[in-house]
Protein backbone atom coordinates (compact mmCIF):
# COMPACT_ATOMS: atom_id res chain seq x y z
CA UNK A 1 0.00 0.00 0.00
CA UNK A 2 1.62 3.71 -1.27
CA UNK A 3 2.38 5.83 1.97
CA UNK A 4 -0.35 8.51 0.51
CA UNK A 5 -3.23 5.63 0.85
CA UNK A 6 -2.48 4.78 4.24
CA UNK A 7 -2.43 9.07 4.89
CA UNK A 8 -5.60 9.02 3.26
CA UNK A 9 -7.05 6.04 5.19
CA UNK A 10 -6.39 7.63 8.38
CA UNK A 11 -7.57 10.91 7.74
CA UNK A 12 -10.66 9.76 6.69
CA UNK A 13 -11.03 7.15 9.74
CA UNK A 14 -10.44 9.37 12.57
CA UNK A 15 -12.78 12.19 12.53
CA UNK A 16 -15.65 9.16 12.87
CA UNK A 17 -13.90 7.62 15.85
CA UNK A 18 -14.43 10.82 17.49
CA UNK A 19 -17.85 11.96 16.68
CA UNK A 20 -18.64 10.47 20.77
CA UNK A 21 -15.85 12.01 22.63
CA UNK A 22 -16.14 13.75 25.63
CA UNK A 23 -15.98 17.56 25.50
CA UNK A 24 -12.58 18.03 26.47
CA UNK A 25 -11.50 15.68 24.23
CA UNK A 26 -12.97 16.49 21.74
CA UNK A 27 -11.67 20.54 21.98
CA UNK A 28 -8.41 19.07 22.40
CA UNK A 29 -8.65 16.78 19.07
CA UNK A 30 -9.72 19.93 17.13
CA UNK A 31 -6.65 21.82 18.56
CA UNK A 32 -4.64 19.24 16.76
CA UNK A 33 -6.18 17.99 13.72
CA UNK A 34 -6.56 21.26 12.45
CA UNK A 35 -2.85 21.61 11.56
CA UNK A 36 -3.30 18.10 9.61
CA UNK A 37 -4.35 19.81 6.43
CA UNK A 38 -1.70 22.14 6.07
CA UNK A 39 0.94 19.69 7.22
CA UNK A 40 -0.18 17.13 4.78
CA UNK A 41 0.09 19.72 2.18
CA UNK A 42 3.50 20.74 3.76
CA UNK A 43 5.21 17.17 3.60
CA UNK A 44 3.04 16.39 -0.39
CA UNK A 45 5.01 19.25 -1.28
CA UNK A 46 8.09 18.36 0.02
CA UNK A 47 7.70 14.67 -1.02
CA UNK A 48 7.30 15.77 -4.62
CA UNK A 49 9.65 18.42 -4.55
CA UNK A 50 7.06 21.38 -5.61
CA UNK A 51 8.93 24.42 -4.77
CA UNK A 52 6.18 26.93 -6.19
CA UNK A 53 4.02 24.80 -4.29
CA UNK A 54 5.72 25.59 -1.33
CA UNK A 55 5.87 28.61 -1.92
CA UNK A 56 1.96 29.18 -2.35
CA UNK A 57 1.43 27.05 0.48
CA UNK A 58 3.35 29.83 2.47
CA UNK A 59 1.66 32.93 0.89
CA UNK A 60 -1.48 31.18 1.17
CA UNK A 61 -1.34 30.62 4.76
CA UNK A 62 0.38 33.60 6.06
CA UNK A 63 -2.48 35.57 4.33
CA UNK A 64 -4.83 33.15 6.08
CA UNK A 65 -4.01 34.15 9.22
CA UNK A 66 -3.31 37.73 8.98
CA UNK A 67 -6.98 38.10 8.06
CA UNK A 68 -7.90 36.08 10.43
CA UNK A 69 -6.03 37.77 13.36
CA UNK A 70 -7.04 40.85 12.22
CA UNK A 71 -10.58 40.57 12.40
CA UNK A 72 -10.52 38.78 15.42
CA UNK A 73 -8.77 42.22 16.82
CA UNK A 74 -11.16 44.34 15.08
CA UNK A 75 -14.57 42.34 15.74
CA UNK A 76 -15.13 41.74 19.54
CA UNK A 77 -17.33 38.66 19.60
CA UNK A 78 -17.67 36.78 22.79
CA UNK A 79 -17.14 32.56 22.44
CA UNK A 80 -20.45 30.91 23.67
CA UNK A 81 -18.45 29.46 26.24
CA UNK A 82 -18.03 32.41 27.88
CA UNK A 83 -13.82 32.23 27.96
CA UNK A 84 -12.88 34.92 25.65
CA UNK A 85 -13.66 37.86 23.20
CA UNK A 86 -12.47 35.98 19.81
CA UNK A 87 -14.64 34.14 18.49
CA UNK A 88 -14.90 35.71 15.07
CA UNK A 89 -13.72 34.30 13.07
CA UNK A 90 -12.39 30.61 14.23
CA UNK A 91 -9.22 30.29 13.78
CA UNK A 92 -8.63 26.54 13.26
CA UNK A 93 -11.28 26.51 11.00
CA UNK A 94 -9.37 28.74 8.93
CA UNK A 95 -6.46 26.97 9.12
CA UNK A 96 -8.34 23.70 8.34
CA UNK A 97 -9.67 25.15 5.24
CA UNK A 98 -6.09 26.74 3.97
CA UNK A 99 -4.82 23.35 3.76
CA UNK A 100 -7.64 21.81 2.40
CA UNK A 101 -8.20 24.13 -0.03
CA UNK A 102 -4.32 24.20 -1.00
CA UNK A 103 -4.66 20.16 -1.63
CA UNK A 104 -7.83 20.46 -3.69
CA UNK A 105 -6.69 23.36 -5.90
CA UNK A 106 -3.12 21.86 -6.23
CA UNK A 107 -3.30 17.92 -6.35
CA UNK A 108 -6.18 16.93 -6.91
CA UNK A 109 -9.55 15.96 -5.46
CA UNK A 110 -8.32 12.59 -3.57
CA UNK A 111 -6.38 14.63 -1.31
CA UNK A 112 -8.89 17.16 -1.19
CA UNK A 113 -11.51 15.07 -0.32
CA UNK A 114 -9.76 13.53 2.73
CA UNK A 115 -8.71 17.04 3.83
CA UNK A 116 -11.82 18.60 3.46
CA UNK A 117 -13.50 15.87 5.40
CA UNK A 118 -10.96 16.33 8.60
CA UNK A 119 -11.54 20.56 7.97
CA UNK A 120 -16.10 19.76 8.25
CA UNK A 121 -15.22 18.14 11.49
CA UNK A 122 -13.19 20.71 13.14
CA UNK A 123 -15.63 23.06 11.89
CA UNK A 124 -18.26 21.05 13.64
CA UNK A 125 -15.95 20.12 16.30
CA UNK A 126 -15.17 23.70 17.30
CA UNK A 127 -19.21 24.38 17.46
CA UNK A 128 -20.43 21.19 19.86
CA UNK A 129 -17.70 22.42 22.39
CA UNK A 130 -19.52 25.42 22.07
CA UNK A 131 -15.77 27.44 21.17
CA UNK A 132 -17.79 29.31 18.36
CA UNK A 133 -21.43 29.26 17.00
CA UNK A 134 -21.56 28.23 13.01
CA UNK A 135 -21.22 31.79 11.95
CA UNK A 136 -17.31 31.56 13.21
CA UNK A 137 -16.38 28.69 11.57
CA UNK A 138 -18.45 29.88 8.42
CA UNK A 139 -16.29 32.62 8.46
CA UNK A 140 -12.83 31.15 9.51
CA UNK A 141 -13.63 28.37 6.63
CA UNK A 142 -13.92 31.33 3.59
CA UNK A 143 -10.68 33.09 5.08
CA UNK A 144 -8.94 30.09 5.04
CA UNK A 145 -10.27 28.68 1.89
CA UNK A 146 -10.36 32.25 0.45
CA UNK A 147 -6.60 32.35 1.09
CA UNK A 148 -5.51 28.92 -0.54
CA UNK A 149 -7.86 29.84 -3.53
CA UNK A 150 -6.17 32.69 -4.42
CA UNK A 151 -2.34 31.96 -4.52
CA UNK A 152 -2.78 28.12 -5.16
CA UNK A 153 -2.50 27.01 -8.97
CA UNK A 154 -2.43 23.58 -10.51
CA UNK A 155 0.74 21.10 -9.99
CA UNK A 156 2.12 20.34 -13.31
CA UNK A 157 4.58 18.10 -13.92
CA UNK A 158 7.51 19.07 -16.17
CA UNK A 159 6.50 19.31 -19.76
CA UNK A 160 9.52 18.71 -22.17
CA UNK A 161 8.88 20.11 -25.56
CA UNK A 162 11.42 19.38 -28.58
CA UNK A 163 11.15 21.67 -32.12
CA UNK A 164 12.80 20.57 -34.80
CA UNK A 165 13.05 21.65 -38.67
CA UNK A 166 11.10 18.55 -40.75
CA UNK A 167 11.84 18.60 -44.66
CA UNK A 168 8.85 17.08 -46.33
CA UNK A 169 10.06 15.96 -49.87
CA UNK A 170 12.28 18.08 -52.15
CA UNK A 171 9.96 21.46 -51.53
CA UNK A 172 7.94 21.36 -48.60
CA UNK A 173 9.68 22.06 -45.11
CA UNK A 174 7.97 22.98 -41.74
CA UNK A 175 8.78 21.86 -37.96
CA UNK A 176 7.59 19.04 -35.56
CA UNK A 177 6.89 19.88 -32.04
CA UNK A 178 6.97 16.74 -29.97
CA UNK A 179 5.34 17.43 -26.63
CA UNK A 180 6.05 14.62 -23.83
CA UNK A 181 4.14 15.06 -20.53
Amino acid sequence: MKLHHIILAAMLMLPGSLLHAEDKELKTTTDLLCLVPDATALGVAIAKHDTEGLKQLGLSTATCLAVNYGLELCIRKDRPDGTGHHAFPSTHTAVAFNGSTFLMKRYGWKWGVPAYVVSSFVAWGRVHTDRHDWWDVLGGAAIGAGSAFIFTRPFVKDVDVAISPTAFGNEAYGMTVNIQF
